[in-house]
């Protein structure tokens, strides 16, 4: 006869994995609240999975468990894995798991008992940001010194990330009532013309205080946020949740740790979150390494902290390598070898063709190319990659117009080109033309109307030849009237950029273009334009190395400025070609984490490139952190020929010692006996089966909402109901 388990075993039982010691002791967790300390490729999400199983297991209602993630794409994977775990889909789908953002939308909706009008892209809050600048400029144009309204994409698109900055981190939410503008300005560590636009702006997505009337991407989150640190009894409308749980609580920030705050201390829920101290990159967004060391120890010192050490995505190799970098315990139990080649370049170019020796390596030994992943420190790196591995004829993909052909600073230096050659029409992309005349916008300082813009872009994609004529667009203004500040263009600029486009028009096509883009990008004044347009001055660096890395790209081609031409608009039909899906892919490292590949190459591992003296030392290991860590069989290091000008990273690794350690433990993993089999046949009787199966032995799986008999049971009385 069947005894019964002990209250602490576990009740779910997941399909396809057995789980660590470390993950049994996360699931059976009972303490108020817990938070795993996780390492990359630990299975957090999975063990998260666990922990619900296990909770509806027990017959906690699935509507009363809430699991809370950073990323729409984070959401589904934890939607996914409950799934992959063994908990019925049926079961599954009616526990809450949302990110922050939709989680918030849907209780303010509650709390405004109407539907706001949700921007989840922030082109879609273009409009709303020009008439933002336009009040400001009617407000303050001439009355404060220093104000610089820009209405082009590039500006738009800063502001937006300011506005996202200053919400994530609560900052937007300070006591500045009583300071000057100038004062509350310096304290938020933004521009006094983005203060200014910001009050506007908030002022027309809230409607004056009356309430939201429309959200982009995070606005809900600083909402919510806002709404509960206010001593609003918004929290008392929560649904009833007894457990909570959260996914890569290293990316959590001020606003999302508020919430979390309110779910955590009714009285009858308990919280589980899982993250990894040394994968908080997104500090610009308010990720901050202090919530898992301290703020959650100070608002809740009963917290238990459990480790999650093992990785399920590599070898001993890379696990141990990862030890010695972070100085923390990780360890593997996987019979793999996760292979740490280095090699070494000695310029640019030469690290370019070292990629593509390492992506033919990959392929010679019968791998497929959609299993490479080349992931660089910042996009201004792949311009001298992407054309050694077309000039390969390797196929590779990017995030859409995220090519070195479809940035903004060389997209203004193709449209000078097509305007001075007059052939527009060599680009046939729609959508890179409409961006190249952004592009033209945005690094000549000319500001227009919406309207205006919108029209000549169409008139555009049917005339291609008419792309000159944007610097001969009057914007419109009323008879009578002083032109507003849109109207007062940065006159300067624009006529540097006319003045270029004249002198380019009498050069000679067959000249050098090495020669010609180099003198060309001087007259335009592009690296003085960079600095004004970019706030940050980290970016414009990167807009220099960028067009940088054009300049030599031109000498080592030998090309005249017609020949480049021509070969700049057929690497680009070879970028958009129709190709196989299994394409190398180029990737910022930041923009890696959660992902995982089978080979990652990491080049440019140089001091001054990779770590970056302009970021904090702590943040760039992390990048490379988990940059190195989303391999899965092979990691390939790139660095340079002198031992001195490497990243320090590498030498962090120890990898003499690391290997030799990791040498063991694979020959230990090898050694160690299979899994053990399932522990449950499952079967397939119904409910009008119940009272049958039950008398004979069968127990309920109340997760999978299915009868199951233990292994080693006599299964001839169960053979009408066994699985086939």
């Amino acid at each position: 006869m069947n005894q019964p388990k002990p209250p602490n075993s576990p009740r779910f039982t997941p399909q396809g994995l057995i789980p660590t010691a470390e993950q049994n002791t996360i699931q059976l967790a009972q303490n108020k609240v817990v938070l795993v300390d996780a390492n990359a490729g630990a299975a957090k999400t999975t063990t998260l999975a666990l922990r619900i199983g296990e909770a509806l297991a027990r017959q906690l209602a699935p509507e009363q468990i809430l699991a809370l993630t950073f990323t729409p794409e984070a959401r589904d994977v934890l939607r996914r894995r409950l799934v992959e775990v063994g908990v019925p889909p049926t079961l599954a789908d009616r526990v809450a798991v949302l990110s922050f953002e939709d989680f918030s939308a849907w209780m303010m909706d509650l709390a405004d008992n109407d539907d706001v009008r949700q921007c989840r892209d922030i082109r879609a809050l273009k409009d709303d940001a020009l008439q933002a600048m336009d009040r400001t400029g009617e407000r303050y144009a001439g009355r404060v010194d220093g104000l610089e309204l820009h209405t082009h994409s590039l500006a738009l698109s800063q502001f937006l990330d300011v506005q996202l900055g200053l919400k994530a981190t609560m900052a937007l939410d300070s006591d500045v009532e009583f300071m000057g503008h100038d004062e509350a300005a310096e304290q938020l560590g933004i521009t006094l013309t983005d203060y200014l636009v910001t009050l506007e702006y908030e002022a027309l997505r809230l409607d004056g205080g009356a309430g939201a009337v429309f959200r982009g991407p995070f606005d809900a989150t600083y909402d919510l946020a806002c709404n509960l640190h206010a001593g609003a009894r918004l929290a008392e409308q929560f649904p009833d949740y007894r457990l909570v749980l959260c996914d890569e609580l290293h990316d959590l920030n001020e606003a999302a740790f508020r919430i979390l705050e309110a779910l955590i201390d009714r009285p009858q829920c308990f919280f589980v979150g899982a993250g990894d101290q040394d994968q908080v990159i997104h500090a610009k967004l308010g990720a901050s390494e202090e919530y898992l060391n301290r703020r959650f120890a100070e608002r809740f010192p009963k917290l238990v902290r459990y480790p999650l050490t093992q990785t399920w995505r590599h070898g001993p190799h890379l696990a141990y390598a990862m030890a010695e970098l972070k100085h923390k315990a990780v360890e593997s139990g996987l019979p793999l070898r996760t292979e740490i080649l280095h090699a070494h370049y000695d310029s640019a170019a030469d690290c370019a063709q070292r990629v593509v020796a390492a992506v033919r390596q990959w392929k010679a030994d019968g791998h497929a190319y959609d299993g490479c992943a080349i992931l660089i420190r910042d996009r201004h790196q792949s311009m001298a990659i992407e054309n050694a591995l077309i000039e390969a004829d390797i196929d590779y993909r990017t995030p859409p117009m995220a090519g070195y052909l479809q940035r903004d600073e060389i997209l203004f230096l193709r449209g000078l080109l097509a305007i001075a050659l007059r052939d527009f029409g060599a680009v046939k992309s729609e959508q890179v033309r409409v961006a190249i005349v952004d592009a033209l916008v945005a690094f000549s300082e000319m500001k227009f109307s919406t309207r205006s813009m919108d029209n000549f872009k169409q008139q555009i994609l049917k005339s291609p030849d008419l792309l000159g004529e944007l610097f001969l667009i009057e914007d419109e203004r009323r008879d009578g009237v002083e032109p507003g500040y849109r109207d007062i263009a940065s006159q300067a600029t624009k006529r540097a950029v006319i003045d270029a486009l004249a002198w380019l028009s009498t050069v000679d096509a067959d000249a050098p273009a090495a020669a010609v883009l180099t003198e060309l990008c001087e007259r335009v004044k592009l690296a003085a334009t960079a600095r004004r347009i970019f706030v940050r001055a980290y970016d414009a660096s990167v807009i220099t190395r960028s067009i940088a890395s054009l300049l030599d790209a031109a000498a080592a081609s030998g090309q005249s400025l017609r020949e480049f031409w021509s070969a700049v608009n057929a690497r680009e039909a070879f970028i958009r070609r129709k190709r196989d899906r299994k394409s190398v892919l180029i990737e910022c490292a930041a923009n890696a984490k959660g992902k995982e590949f089978e080979h990652v190459l990491l080049p440019y591992l140089e001091e001054g490139e990779f770590p970056h003296p302009a970021h904090p030392r702590r943040q760039e290991e992390n990048l490379f952190y988990v940059a190195a860590t989303r391999a899965r069989a092979r990691l390939t290091l790139l660095s340079p020929a002198d031992a001195n000008a490497r990243s320090s990273f590498i030498a962090q690794m120890r990898l003499p010692k690391s290997s030799a350690a990791a040498e063991g433990a694979l020959e230990r993993n090898q050694r160690a006996p299979a899994p053990a089999p399932a522990s449950r046949h499952y079967l397939t009787a119904g409910f009008h089966d119940k009272d049958q199966v039950k008398a004979l032995g069968a127990r309920f799986d109340i997760a999978r909402r299915a009868w199951y008999v233990e292994s080693g049971t006599d299964l001839t009385p169960f053979l009408t109901w066994m699985k086939k």
